[in-house]
């Protein structure tokens, strides 16, 4: 057994300092990853955040090297997929995919978790919500619809795309609250998503909808509805047609579902800035772009620190649209 004496000691000091000047990584930072790499889903298989995850996960393992394995822990709202990647340990062996409810659930009192339990690595989509009338409407533009919405009762008009306290529910919030208008102006109907949604939109049980334009896709193509304009600061390339409120109302608001990849807090940020370059060329892949525009979804990408002030703003703007519309735990 060979010994360790002060000056094998301090001659190992030494060359390790004078690696450390040159840039040289510890051996364990260069080989990550070394083994399999699990990816957690909040949501079921089959969903849109499930397909986004899968594409990004086999992105990532023909770039990285290692299996990236997707795992769906469903239930309680999304809360025990974001509580897995948040208590996992934070070696890089474990992310996951982290949802728009992430700056939904602590307002409703469901979970201590917000977007700062996490270490932020990329975000790869958002899809905003567009306003979307049947095909029959008499409400040819989004600021006719707004007119008539103005002028009627409070609960007259009727809107549904998603549960109670859902993200298109808080946007129709954010646009009631942008016009100055009362949240409850438009009555909520709770749905289990958009596409029950939709159908009853066509069938003449809702006014409108606001749910993303990818979503009411084959209700529209179909020639049963029509969506007027799209809460986003710029026009979707997939629906062209499409007007933002800005350019149509001159309402300067928009929010949206999204999705990113997150990792543990506490995340080596040696292993953080791999991930993230590794997603930026996942991003600006072809594989990625036609995936996502042959679903109609939209890509946006922010690096680590773009992603961590991102998830803030929408934790606020979140928190003021479940305030106004007394969706918040007291």
């Amino acid at each position: 057994m060979s010994r360790i004496t002060r000056r094998t000691f301090a001659a190992s000091t030494v060359a390790a300092a004078a690696g450390a000047a040159l840039g040289f990584k510890p051996a364990l930072a260069q080989a990550y990853p070394a083994r399999p790499v699990t990816v957690i889903v909040p949501w079921g298989a089959g969903g849109g955040t499930d397909a986004t995850a899968r594409i990004v996960a086999a992105l990532l393992e023909k770039d990285l090297g290692q299996p990236f394995n997707v795992i769906n822990r469903t239930g309680g709202s999304g809360v025990v997929g974001h509580s897995a990647i948040a208590t996992a340990n934070p070696d890089g062996y474990t992310i996951g995919m982290l949802t728009v409810e992430i700056s939904m659930m602590h307002w409703q009192g469901l979970t201590e978790l917000t977007p700062r339990s996490y270490t932020p690595l990329a975000l790869m989509n958002e899809d905003p919500p567009g306003i979307q009338v049947a095909s029959t409407s008499p409400h040819k533009t989004v600021k006719e619809l707004a007119e008539a919405i103005k002028a009627a009762p409070p609960g007259k008009f009727k809107a549904s795309g998603t549960g109670q306290g859902g993200i298109w529910h808080l946007a129709l919030v954010g646009w009631m609250q942008a016009m100055g208008l009362p949240a409850n102006q438009v009555a909520w109907v709770p749905s289990n998503g958009a596409a029950p949604a939709m159908q009853d939109l066509a069938a003449g049980g809702l006014d409108l909808t606001t749910c993303s334009v990818p979503e009411a896709r084959a209700i529209i193509e179909a020639g049963k509805a029509k969506s007027l304009a799209i809460m986003a600061p710029a026009r979707n390339p997939i629906f062209a047609d499409v007007p933002t409120l800005k350019e149509a109302m001159g309402i300067d608001y928009s929010t949206g579902a999204w999705r990113g990849i997150g990792a543990p807090k506490g995340l080596p940020p040696e292993i953080a800035a791999k991930l993230t370059a590794s997603l930026k060329k996942v991003y600006d892949s072809a594989e990625f772009k036609d995936f996502m525009s042959n679903r109609g979804f939209g890509t946006v990408w922010g690096d680590a620190g773009q992603f961590a002030a991102f998830m803030d703003k929408g934790d606020a703007q979140m928190g003021e649209a479940m305030k106004a519309a007394g969706l918040t735990k007291t």
